[in-house]
Formats: structure tokens, C-alpha cells, sequence
């Protein structure tokens, strides 16, 4: 029978290098588990801010674009882009929330359009400005919508949040469609035109339709009057995203005191939506950009009345909240943008890194008894298949390379550095040498 011949194998020296190797990679190897363990964790629960964003803004022309451009021109100075989109209005902004295909990441929606939609995936930064609600009507004394009953009323255009809002108000009052009352799709100038030549008898406004130079206009024709709603306080109780606002005497010319007498309206609120996963930093930057756009006096706000953190339809998200009570933190009121992004996420580093870095460091140990222990192991496997081969019959060529083989190894273990702690192994290896020599002898003979 054939004897089977011992692989050959190679065993490490006593180079310094080697030695050092052993006390550095069991830290190397626990570095790396520790770095790619808290990076995943960093970058699956809050990843590096995105640096293009879109907004579904509002028809051409109309404040929600205004107000979204310049969004755009301020978190570009972050190095932030903001894609912008035109769009129908309030309701297609808000579907486009919605439909995950859209790749939408906030929009500005108008209060009243959300009713009886499931909007439990997205949260409000704030409410950004009024959108009120203005009903110009023929004739003097009209103080209740239900008094426009059997009228002409123009609503707004199919599908706008100005039709949608007018529709609820109206069937508060008892005013619904296909009934005697006539309800017609128009909204803005062409409504006011309308009204001008007899056509219909009355026009809600809303938002952008009611400007300030077309309801100057429409107060100077005879004939013409703006309702002011007494039962304003209702509405807010009944609907609880209006708001009462008032249009202060001489608000629109103070030189001819227009309007002559305070007049109540009621208003929605505008607030920037946006989808729950919204990163944090993006979240402070809308903000920050919304609170500078907004946050001036205008002709139905205070300084500083927005942006405003009252949850309406929308939760407020925990980003925005931790933002008004706050501010920006302490890094991204010093450092620029990316550079401040860098050093938070570096922060959140520190929480997981402490909590791993005790088991860590018993596993350095593990690490370097492994490593030592099977330098010791190649060894005695060595030597298992060297006396192996000396227990089968084997040639005298055979036997010759079996000796030298054994030879190499007790040179490598003449140059072996070993650490103090296993020289016990170490001998106890050198006496299996001489014993797996004195069987290779025995059986020579």
C-alpha cells in the first residue's frame, strides 16, 4: 500500500513584523466591525441630506409659485436645490402628496381640501399665509351666505381649492347644488367681471382671485358690496382650519378709507405639507426659508404671524416642532450647511459607537488568543500528518522527506516569537516535536 505523502506547509517566522501584526489585527478587525456596524445604523435611520428636493407649488402667476421661487432662490444658498412644479392648486398638490409614483416631496396646501382623505403619512411644517375667503354680491345687506339662496353665485373653477371651499360653506348654509340656486365655474377677473355686468349675482373669492387691486375695483362700482360675516366666529368653531381676520378700515386706501367700516372675513391657511420621511436638516431649511418669506406685515397679517405652528388638518412634524422651540442647532447656526450636516451626523455616531465599544473591547482579547492559539494549531496539524506518515510503510525516500520536513518545522519554531503568556504552549509544542522525531527514528529502524 501506498504511503500517503504529508502536504507540504508553510510555517510563519519570528519576523517583527509578524509579531506586531498579531497585536494590531485584532484592532484593526474590531475597528472595522464597529465602523461598518455604526454607519449602517447611521445611514438607515438618518441618511445625509438630500441635495435636490421638489415642491408642488400652484398655478402660473399665483402666490403659491411666488412663494415657492423664492423658496428655491434661499435653499440655494445652501447648495440645496428646489425643483419647483406648476400645478392646478391645493387639491392636485395634496393628490400629489399622496400618490407614491409622484416624486413629491412637500407641497403647499390650502386648509378645507384634505376632508375625508387618509393624510396619516404627512406632516405640517407650519402655516405659511391667509387665503381669505371674500363674497362681493349686488345690492346692500346680504351678512349670511344663506341669504344668497335662488341667486347667482360664481364658485370657483372645477377642480381648485376656491370651488371646493366655497361648495362646504354653502352647504352649511343649506345652498347645494342642482338646487335653485345656480352655482357657476368661474373664479378671479372673469368673475368679478361677471359681477360687474349683471351676470351673476354674486362671486367668492379666494386666495389669489381676491387681490388687493381687484377688490379695490370691485368696492369703487355702484352697486357693489363686500359681505362682511358676522357669524364669523361660527365658522371658525364649525370649520377648524379657518381663521377670522379682519380687513381693517382704510386697509386698502387710506386716503379715500377704503373699506369705511371694519369688515370680519373668514380665511384658511396655506401650510407647507410635506411627506413623513422629509430629512431633519431639510426640514430646518424650509423653515428657516418659509419664516423669511412669511414672516413680514402684510395686508391681513402681523409681523411675525408666520410662519405658524398650529396643527390644523395636518399633525405638525417632530422635526418642526423641535425647530420652534429651539431653533437650528448649535452646529448649523455656525458652520455652513454640508459642513454643519457632516459634523451632526458625526455626533449621532458617538451614541452607538459608546454603546458597542465595551463588548468591543472583550473582544480585542478573543481576537488575539484566536490568533496566537491557531499559529499553535497549524503546528500540531503539521505534526499529525507527519506521524501519520511514519506509521505507514513507507519508502526510505519517504522517510528521508518526512525528517526533513520535520526539520523545517522545528527550525521555523527556533524563530517563532511568542508571547509570554503562551510559552507554556510553546513548550509543550517543542516536546511534541522531540516526540513525533523519536517516532519518525523508531520506525526507521
Amino acid at each position: 500500500m501506498k504511503a500517503q505523502r504529508p502536504p507540504h506547509l508553510s510555517f510563519p517566522n519570528g519576523a517583527p513584523h509578524v509579531e506586531w501584526r498579531d497585536h494590531t489585527m485584532p484592532y484593526v478587525v474590531t475597528a472595522l466591525l464597529v465602523v461598518l456596524l455604526v454607519t449602517g445604523i447611521v445611514w438607515a435611520v438618518d441618511p445625509a441630506p438630500p441635495k435636490t428636493i421638489t415642491l408642488s407649488a400652484g398655478p402660473h402667476d399665483s402666490s403659491f409659485l411666488v412663494a415657492a421661487e423664492q423658496y428655491r432662490k434661499i435653499l440655494a444658498r445652501n447648495g440645496v436645490t428646489l425643483n419647483v412644479l406648476e400645478s392646478d392648486g391645493s387639491v392636485q398638490n395634496l393628490h400629489r402628496l399622496l400618490d407614491p409614483k409622484q416624486h413629491v416631496d412637500l407641497a403647499l396646501v390650502q386648509g378645507g381640501v384634505a376632508d375625508g382623505i387618509d393624510t396619516s403619512s404627512l406632516v405640517s411644517l407650519g402655516s405659511v399665509f391667509y387665503i381669505p375667503v371674500v363674497v362681493f354680491y349686488r345690492g346692500t345687506g346680504v351678512s349670511q351666505l344663506s341669504q344668497l339662496e335662488g341667486k347667482r353665485i360664481a364658485v370657483g373653477r372645477d377642480g381648485s381649492g376656491t370651488r371646493l371651499l366655497a361648495l362646504k360653506l354653502l352647504d352649511a348654509n343649506g345652498i347645494q347644488p342642482g338646487a335653485d340656486t345656480t352655482l357657476l365655474p368661474t373664479d378671479g377677473l372673469q368673475a368679478a367681471t361677471q359681477l360687474v355686468a349683471g351676470d351673476v349675482d354674486a362671486a367668492i373669492l379666494n386666495g389669489d382671485s381676491a387681490t388687493r387691486g381687484l377688490m379695490l375695483r370691485l368696492l369703487k362700482v355702484p352697486g357693489i358690496s363686500v359681505m362682511n360675516f358676522d357669524e364669523a366666529s361660527a365658522y371658525t368653531r364649525l370649520f377648524p382650519y379657518l381663521d377670522q381676520i379682519d380687513l381693517p378700515v382704510g386697509v386698502l386706501d387710506l386716503r379715500r378709507r377704503i373699506p369705511p367700516d371694519t369688515v370680519h372675513l373668514i380665511s384658511p391657511t396655506v401650510e407647507l405639507v410635506a411627506r413623513s420621511h422629509l430629512h431633519p436638516a431639510i426640514s430646518d431649511l424650509l423653515i428657516e426659508a418659509a419664516q423669511e418669506v412669511h414672516g413680514m406685515p402684510g395686508l391681513l397679517q402681523r409681523a411675525g404671524e408666520f410662519l405658524s405652528p398650529v396643527a390644523r388638518e395636518y399633525q405638525i412634524s417632530e422635526d418642526a416642532q423641535r425647530y420652534y422651540r429651539t431653533g437650528k442647532s448649535f452646529l448649523y447656526r455656525t458652520l455652513p450647511f454640508w459642513l454643519a450636516s457632516v459634523g451632526d451626523r458625526t455626533l449621532v455616531l458617538l451614541l452607538p459607537m459608546a454603546v458597542l465599544l465595551f463588548p468591543a473591547m472583550r473582544l480585542i482579547p478573543a481576537l488575539y488568543r484566536w490568533r496566537i492559539r491557531s499559529r499553535i494549531y497549524r503546528y500540531y496539524g503539521a505534526l499529525i500528518a507527519l506521524e501519520r506518515g511514519a506509521l505507514a510503510d513507507s519508502t526510505e525516500d519517504q522517510r528521508r522527506s518526512l525528517f526533513r520536513q520535520l526539520d523545517q518545522i522545528e527550525e521555523s519554531l527556533n524563530q517563532l516569537r511568542m508571547p509570554l503568556a503562551y510559552a507554556d504552549a510553546f513548550y509543550v509544542l517543542r516536546e511534541h516535536v522531540g516526540f513525533v522525531r523519536d517516532r519518525l527514528e523508531s520506525t526507521a529502524h
